[in-house]
């Protein structure tokens, strides 16, 4: 895929992956720092020993929520750049599923198809996408989702045959 895509390209891309990301590594320490910002301490993420010993994890696991908020890192490191776009806003999900748990020391990785995308008003495109976060060496992903965001631009750079 182009590093840098105009708005008048983006109807043609639906339904293609516009991208997959690199991937990331969870380690104890960001899902700690999640525990701490989010205040959410259970002891499946947060204190290994108990975890290995009472979970049927092995061990800890990422938040679902970490895992979810990793999508921004994701999109901002593989899908195309628009142009036009002077601002990006998360719109939201209509739906999200945790599929399988992201194990302490794992790496994951986002996969992004454009699944829609419309123009709104004179100066944004909504666009989704159908998104997962795969785990490496697992057969089902973390999670899968229906990620709404909007781009924004001046109204003069609307293409004319929209």
């Amino acid at each position: 895929m182009a590093q840098e895509i105009s708005l008048a390209d983006v109807p043609s891309l639906v339904g293609q992956v516009l991208g997959i990301s690199n991937w990331i590594t969870v380690d104890q320490q960001m899902i700690d720092k999640f525990a701490d910002a989010t205040l959410d301490h259970q002891f499946i993420h947060v204190d290994p020993e108990r975890a290995a010993a009472e979970s049927p994890f092995g061990g800890t696991i990422a938040h679902g929520f970490l895992t979810l908020s990793l999508l921004s890192a994701m999109n901002f490191d593989c899908l195309p750049k628009i142009r036009e776009q002077t601002m990006g806003l998360n719109y939201g999900f209509d739906k999200i599923r945790f599929m399988s748990p992201v194990r302490c020391g794992t790496r994951v990785r986002g996969h992004f198809t454009l699944s829609g995308c419309r123009f709104r008003g004179a100066g944004m495109l909504m666009t989704t996408y159908d998104v997962s976060v795969e785990v490496e060496n697992e057969k089902k992903p973390a999670l899968t989702a229906n990620w709404i965001t909007i781009v924004q631009f001046d109204p003069k750079d609307r293409p004319p045959e929209v």
